[in-house]
């Protein structure tokens, strides 16, 4: 009997113990993903070339083995302040910690300590398969104008096995849909700012075509005997942005190009308390300015260098 792409379904669920089956479940852990890829046995072969009189290549040993992939979620609120977004999970397994503040906003901030993973349960059509230990990096975080928050995620995993069952049916009334980006939706992008108790402060406001940011996590399967894992150990977090700019306004950000001084970067989307989004960085190197074009009209580029100023802070997303 053929199999379809389409009845396809996921579940994550934070784990108590890394490696963990946390068990997720189709009413409560289901996920609203807009693309998946997955690569079941991500395997490192051993070679056995042993030497015989005549041509040929001897047979590959397994070797190691885990489970890896991608896919894209586009971010809502949950629809109340104070709650935690389904999205949430991912940003724990990408070593983010979720604090709650009661009825006004969940942040997410990164951590280098105690970091959390997640099981994913992946349906194929009549096959499940099992991802334990998992942890994630955001391979892109988009804020553009005229398209929906998309973050992009990239995951490694234990191999769990597989099993042959149904797709189950998903309970998905958590997901909320997504605000596209505009000039109703969103404020405007915001250099110069800081941020506390959910919202943005000072700085100078820019059109633009939004903001870009990537967690640049080094996410490595740990091959040790007895001991096999997925680990995060480190972090390089950039963005990018193009700005709208006047000729003093561009000849302003030459000069902090040149210094490298550092400066906070926000972004809030959403007008409705339970349906906003906020990011902000809050020490932004600009770099590589780049003049580009826009239907004819003069904009800049730039990447940015987004840098820790205490520790543990160089980004921050907000669910208000």
């Amino acid at each position: 009997m053929s199999r379809y792409v389409r009845n396809t379904a996921v579940l994550i669920k934070v784990e108590t113990t890394s490696g963990t089956d946390a068990v997720p479940a189709a009413a409560t852990d289901a996920m609203l993903l807009r693309k998946f890829t997955c690569k079941p046995l991500d395997i490192k072969y051993v070679n056995m070339p042993e030497v015989r009189p005549y041509f040929g290549k001897g047979l590959d040993m397994l070797g190691t083995a885990f489970v890896s992939g991608t896919f894209e979620l586009a971010l809502s609120g949950s629809g109340a302040a104070g709650t935690a977004p389904m999205w949430g999970r991912v940003l724990r397994a990408c070593a983010f910690a979720e604090v709650i503040t009661a009825s006004s906003r969940v942040d997410y901030t990164p951590i280098s300590t105690a970091l959390e993973s997640a099981t994913m349960y992946y349906y194929d059509d009549g096959l499940m398969k099992k991802v334990l230990g998992m942890r994630c990096d955001i391979t892109s975080f988009k804020m553009g104008y005229g398209d929906v928050p998309i973050i992009g995620i990239k995951f490694t995993g234990l191999d769990g096995g597989e099993t042959a069952v149904a797709t189950p049916a998903l309970t998905l009334t958590s997901w909320k849909a997504p605000l596209p980006i505009n000039t109703v939706n969103s404020g405007l992008l915001t250099i110069g700012c800081t941020y506390a108790a959910g919202a943005l402060a000072g700085g100078t406001t820019y059109t633009s075509k939004g903001l870009e940011v990537t967690l640049g996590n080094a996410l490595n399967f740990m091959e040790l005997l007895g001991g096999e894992s997925v680990d995060i150990t480190d972090r390089d977090v950039n963005a990018k942005c193009t700005l709208d700019l006047t000729a003093a306004q561009e000849l302003a950000n030459m000069a902090l190009v040149r210094s490298g001084a550092t400066q906070g970067i926000g972004l809030l989307h959403g007008t409705v308390a339970g349906y906003k989004l906020l990011t902000h960085l809050p020490a932004c190197q600009l770099k590589n300015p780049i003049k580009d074009t826009l239907n004819g009209r003069r904009v800049i580029s730039y990447d940015i260098n987004a840098a820790p100023t205490v520790g543990n802070d160089e980004w921050r997303i907000v669910s208000l």
